[in-house]
């Protein structure tokens, strides 16, 4: 079993940052790809971010040269860092995190969500 932890969410005005990190613990044998997703009230979860292990990354339109993810696989984390935000950016934001078990099965797994708010 797996867990994702979030932190860093909050309310920040227009403009504003936010840096939100995410911890994964428990027994696995590794992770793969690890990313941020949203869901704002009355709308279908979305990809914010992705990266690989090795670093590759992948972003959302709407969030292309305001939003940075990297990871840390030593520690198992990643993190986004939120530039230039925007009020439509308020959603719960979700860590995902593509997990190899011992047995080496592939599982898909989410964070609880941290709430972001951005105030215009």
């Amino acid at each position: 079993q797996v867990q994702l932890v979030e932190s860093g969410g909050g309310l920040v005005q227009a403009g504003g940052s936010l840096r939100l990190s995410c911890a994964a613990s428990g027994t696995f044998f590794s992770i793969n790809a690890m990313g941020w997703y949203r869901q704002a009230p009355g709308k279908q979860r979305e990809l914010v971010a992705t990266i690989t292990s090795r670093g590759s990354t992948n972003y959302a339109d709407s969030v292309k040269g305001r939003f940075t993810i990297f990871r840390d696989n030593a520690r198992y984390r990643v993190y986004l860092q939120m530039n230039s935000l925007k009020p439509e950016d308020t959603a719960v934001y979700y860590c995902n995190a593509q997990v190899v078990s011992t047995n080496f099965a592939d599982y898909n797994y989410y964070g609880q969500g941290t709430q972001v708010t951005v105030s215009s």
